[in-house]
């Protein structure tokens, strides 16, 4: 059997906020367990991409983010070039079109609305119940802190809003405050692994604006099968294999999704999830499905 040539497209370290060194690591071990399935792999960079007047791979993994590299991606893949995760997920997980899929998907989440950053009205907020508000840039990813914000009141949540219009950022998500225990998770939809874990317990300082509004871990019980099997189905409902997040379980032990990634650090998971993330690349870069 030829060997599968398999290009490697790597995301730009703008794009990997307080994670730069383990967002390489994830990729790189994830190329190593590649080649040790016997496959030839071929790195480069998303500038390097974008560069390329042809791409001679048929078979792409890749973490990208950036919008052209992202649009380049799905003209391969409309053309039969197979890339994991697809590109058409990685754009399905932009903050806004992540709100509307998963809210017709009926995946349970913290109450969200999409709005216009010079949006001034109270409608929205009238809507939302609970203390305080989640304002997320809603055209991309965060990349600043500032892309996801916490207001405590309605005027504290304009402000932002204003801010961000002067960013030209053209849409926000305003989302509910939830109370409760907050989890991350990482994921390998088709495979059994699923890893969560408390942040806080961590020092993840990604979170400690979270812990100082919510306050620390109670460690309500909950079913991780359950997680696992909303987690994998959120997944599925945008279209990505490799995948990340973060949850809050309240005190009756039920869980709502209030972030969903494609291709995360898997950061404390790495050593366990690379295997994983290869025997998934593997087998739908061999099966071509």
């Amino acid at each position: 059997m030829n060997e599968l040539e398999i290009l490697g497209v790597h995301r730009n370290k703008k794009f990997s906020p307080n994670h730069i060194g383990n967002d390489d690591a994830i990729f790189t071990q994830t190329a190593k367990e590649l080649e040790k399935l016997g496959c030839r792999i071929t790195i480069c960079c998303e500038d390097e991409f974008l560069a390329m007047e042809t791409v001679n791979y048929s078979k792409i993994f890749t973490m990208a983010r950036q919008k052209q590299v992202v649009a380049k991606l799905q003209e391969l893949e409309k053309n039969g070039t197979q890339i994991l995760n697809s590109a058409f997920g990685i754009e399905n997980c932009f903050r806004t079109n992540l709100t509307n899929a998963l809210n017709n998907a009926n995946i349970p989440v913290a109450d969200s609305y999409i709005v216009p950053t010079d949006y001034q009205g109270d409608e929205v907020f009238d809507k939302i119940k609970g203390k305080g508000y989640w304002i997320k840039r809603g055209d991309f990813h965060a990349i600043h802190k500032e892309d996801v914000s916490f207001a405590a009141s309605r005027e504290e949540a304009k402000e932002i809003l204003r801010e961000y219009a002067l960013r030209e950022i053209p849409d926000a998500v305003i989302s509910q405050h939830l109370i409760g225990d907050l989890v991350k998770f990482y994921g390998v939809r088709g495979t059994d692994f699923f890893f969560w874990f408390y942040p806080y317990d961590n020092n993840h300082h990604k979170y400690a604006e979270y812990q100082q509004i919510n306050g620390n871990s109670v460690y309500y019980p909950f079913s991780a099968e359950g997680l696992q099997n909303t987690a994998n189905e959120a997944a599925g409902v945008v279209g990505i294999d490799i995948y990340g997040g973060d949850a809050i379980i309240g005190k009756d032990g039920d869980f709502r999704i209030i972030d969903l990634n494609d291709w995360p650090s898997f950061a404390p998971c790495r050593d366990q999830a690379a295997g994983k993330i290869a025997g998934r690349l593997y087998e739908r870069f061999l099966n071509n499905n």
